[in-house]
């Protein structure tokens, strides 16, 4: 039996939370802005919530570099200002994680938006419900499975992410290894077995996240 270091899986385990959490407090008031008003340039927001989603990971990594490294002008401020230095450290891969889920949660809950009926809002504005009473108490619940969907998806691609996460958090053993950066190294060093236990272990993952949409959806079809 193969030895598996279990620090990755623990951190993934980690940071795919906090990532889907992330990409949820960022992707909501988005979501339910692009699906209930006109806004400004919105094709070109929709175009830019979705790039993560085709263009390389890789790419998303540098963008974050570019912003957040500490010779740049933020990451410069964050660390001189409050001694925050967000990369290559565990709080970089949060937010590639984040960042690579959010076009997931918000076009799945976009439509989970557009999918509530309009009368019923109405009608609860008729009853002198204000707008924010209103998206909690109303639209929020009638968009809770969609928006529920969104959460799952974006946990799955957190859990997954790679490429961005190793350009803005490295792969340093116990400190931002997470569990495909650690199947990566278990394949360059030929611990094949080690591979495929943490292979088959997100796979696992994977699974019970697409069973869980799976049963969202049979839920709002019935």
């Amino acid at each position: 039996m193969a030895e598996v270091d279990w620090r990755p899986v623990l951190l993934s385990l980690r940071v795919a939370p906090a990532a889907t959490l992330l990409a949820i407090l960022l992707g909501l008031p988005l979501a339910w802005l692009l699906a209930r008003r006109r806004v400004p340039f919105g094709e070109l927001l929709g175009a830019l919530l979705t790039l993560p989603l085709v263009v390389p990971p890789t790419v998303l990594g540098y963008g974050l570099l570019l912003v957040l490294g500490r010779r740049t002008r933020l990451g410069g401020w964050l660390e001189q200002t409050w001694g925050v230095v967000l990369v290559f450290d565990w709080p970089a891969a949060v937010l590639a994680g984040a960042l690579a889920a959010l076009p997931l949660f918000v076009r799945t809950a976009q439509a989970a938006f557009e999918g509530v009926d309009r009368d019923l809002e109405d009608a609860a504005r008729t009853l002198g419900c204000g707008e924010g009473r209103l998206l909690l108490l109303v639209t929020l619940p009638l968009a809770a499975r969609g928006v529920t969907s969104g959460a799952v998806l974006a946990f799955a691609r957190a859990f997954g992410e790679f490429g961005a996460t190793l350009m803005v958090a490295g792969n340093i053993p116990g400190r931002t290894q997470t569990l495909p950066t650690a199947i990566y190294d278990a394949v360059q060093a030929g611990q094949n077995e080690a591979a495929l236990l943490l292979v088959l272990l997100t796979c696992g993952v994977a699974g019970l996240c697409l069973m869980l949409l799976n049963r969202l959806g049979q839920a709002s079809r019935d």
